[in-house]
């Protein structure tokens, strides 16, 4: 198999991996103001993801360097092209991680709250925007002949992008709520659970008309059944979820996440950047690839590493699998509030 189509699944393959991963601690982040009423629930919240959220974020670091070593003349144009929605990006995930770190440095409500306001706009900016970019580089933006991207912000924010935006929040936030029911306990899964089921009401219609727009507009014959596997599994999440199925509701929200990540590059290919201006101006995989030797020496790098990095993260969250309870908080706050009991 071509070198440059082995990396482009290779690529939708992190992606598919950050998305199903940093997901549901996006969406833990996003409902910390509304099922945490007390600091004990929020630490509880917090600590449920702590082990593992910044472990979540090497996926997407492997999927951003695997494009720059694969892909140069794609990560060149989509970096530059979505400067303004990539440094959002960036700044909410910076936010994000201080506010893990220092959330519990000091014992006062106003300082915590403050804390817990950046973790909120760090895990809902990203979730947003991540949406939005991809759902543009389906749609395809104006590029020239020298693959510059002239697309303003403003372009970006159109109602197919805006779209997919609602989607990943709401798909994530879901996700999110359902890894709450799986992995805490008490008042905070409880809330969890409504929370599925008040999700669901947004979510189910707004995911299904994503998927139809996308599968009519920009799919394939093969991709029809990826559409229809991601919105059944997102209706099974919900009807497992309220039957206390926890773990097979995050199985397949986790599933509905992949299968709408496989449906976007499939409608893709075989291209990495449509251009709007003139399709003869469009990244493809062949003219956006790196040179044949630079992906041999890549390929062999990741068939070394790969599998250690999938391996410890594997590791830490078996280590970590047990429910997070209000009894193991204890009552001072705990340096951080990421992965310890406290």
């Amino acid at each position: 198999m071509d070198l440059a189509l082995v990396w482009f699944i290779a690529i939708a393959v992190l992606w598919i991996g950050y998305f199903v991963l940093e997901g549901f601690d996006f969406g833990v982040g996003t409902l910390l103001p509304f099922i945490g009423r007390s600091n004990t629930d929020r630490r509880v919240m917090i600590n449920s993801i702590g082990p593992v959220w910044d472990g979540n974020e090497v996926w997407l670091i492997t999927a951003g360097g695997a494009m720059f070593a694969a892909f140069p003349a794609w990560y060149a144009s989509v970096f530059s092209g979505f400067y303004l929605p990539l440094f959002f990006i960036l700044v909410a995930l910076i936010v994000r991680g201080v506010a893990f770190e220092y959330r519990g440095k000091v014992d006062t409500d106003h300082w915590r709250a403050a804390w817990d306001k950046a973790i909120f706009f760090g895990s809902t900016v990203p979730a947003v925007l991540w949406g939005v970019a991809f759902a543009n580089i389906i749609r395809g933006v104006p590029m020239d002949a020298d693959h510059i991207v002239t697309a303003g912000l403003f372009d970006l924010l159109n109602p197919y992008a805006l779209l997919g935006g609602a989607t990943t929040l709401l798909l994530f936030t879901l996700h999110g709520a359902v890894f709450l029911s799986l992995k805490t306990d008490g008042a905070v899964r409880h809330r969890a659970r409504a929370a599925v089921r008040t999700l669901a009401v947004a979510t189910v219609p707004t995911a299904t008309g994503f998927l139809l727009w996308t599968q009519l507009a920009y799919g394939t014959a093969w991709t029809w059944p990826v559409a229809a596997t991601a919105a059944a599994a997102l209706v099974a999440g919900v009807a497992l979820a309220g039957r206390g199925r926890e773990g097979w509701s995050f199985t397949a929200t986790a599933v509905t996440i992949g299968a709408v990540s496989i449906l976007l590059f499939g409608a893709l290919f075989p291209n990495v950047l449509p251009s709007t201006t003139d399709p003869a101006n469009s990244l493809t995989i062949a003219n956006a690839s790196s040179a044949e030797y630079t992906l041999t020496v890549v390929s062999w790098v990741g068939l070394v590493f790969l599998p250690v990095v999938i391996g410890y993260q594997a590791w830490s969250y078996w280590v970590f699998r047990k429910r997070v309870t209000p009894q193991q908080i204890e009552p001072a706050p705990a340096y951080g509030g990421v992965g310890t009991s406290g």
